[in-house]
């Protein structure tokens, strides 16, 4: 049996997508990947995200401020957000990419901190899970989620913190991103960590066209690779890579509702 992929984290309203949305589908379809999460990262992007999922069966939409565009987020980007999720379109899936974000100059956090309780009270309010953004934050993102204890829960993208942060989150109902970082060998802490979590609560994705995979540096990422990113936890895991397919995918199905 030939093993299928979601792609549950991929900016594909950037380039080298935007204007090849059909070829690139069309080599993300030879990979197996079945279907593309789009992530919003800013007000302005929003529409053209919706306009993507709506246009292409593969995409599906999630829309959110990411916490590395805090200087430029105004009140009325969250009523433009929440004027989608009051219209429910079906391709709507979760509020994202949200988060946290320390790594960045003039963070503004206590600005970060707002604007991530803002978004989180809508995904509660609209029953959608989140896509979370963390960097030297973990510690922080969890206080707040168990503060405003969504029952949808989401996922922390790209997680590359200890075990005992990501047991934290899985208890508090969320699941971990696992993404190209595994497929270099120095990332030893990460590669552990992902090795021993319960695979029930992991999810495949590529933040393409971010975060280049092992022997693929100095390229954009692409969502076909997230592919690769199945072969190197294949390595990393004790189970079967049939078993490890079926069971991200249903992982998959499951917090976004696919």
């Amino acid at each position: 049996m030939t093993p299928t992929f979601v792609d549950t984290h991929c900016h594909f309203d950037f380039a080298p997508f935007s204007g090849s949305e059909e070829q690139s589908l069309r080599l993300a379809a030879q990979a197996g990947v079945e279907k593309i999460i789009v992530v919003g990262v800013a007000a302005d992007r929003f529409d053209g995200v919706m306009e993507l999922a709506n246009r292409w069966a593969p995409l599906y939409a999630a829309l959110g401020t990411h916490p590395m565009a805090i200087a430029q987020y105004e009140d009325a980007h969250l009523e433009r957000l929440e004027n989608w999720l009051k219209q429910q379109p079906e391709k709507l899936v979760a509020i994202g990419e949200i988060g946290l974000d320390l790594f960045i100059d003039d963070p503004q956090f206590e600005k970060q901190e707002r604007v991530l309780d803002a978004q989180l009270r809508l995904a509660k309010r609209y029953d959608l899970p989140v896509i979370l953004h963390s960097r030297r934050t973990h510690d922080k993102l969890a206080q707040h989620l168990k503060r405003l204890d969504l029952p949808r829960g989401g996922v922390v993208h790209g997680f590359a913190g200890s075990e005992q942060q990501a047991l934290a989150f899985i208890r508090a109902g969320y699941a971990i991103g696992v993404g190209g970082t595994i497929t270099y060998e120095r990332a030893s802490k990460t590669r552990s960590t992902i090795a021993r979590l319960p695979l029930t609560s992991l999810l495949l994705e590529t933040d393409a066209p971010d975060m280049p995979l092992q022997g693929f540096q100095g390229q954009p990422n692409r969502p076909e690779r997230v592919k690769n990113v199945w072969q190197s936890l294949c390595e990393l895991r004790p189970e079967s890579p049939q078993e490890i397919a079926e069971t991200l995918r249903e992982n998959t199905r499951t917090l976004f509702q696919l």
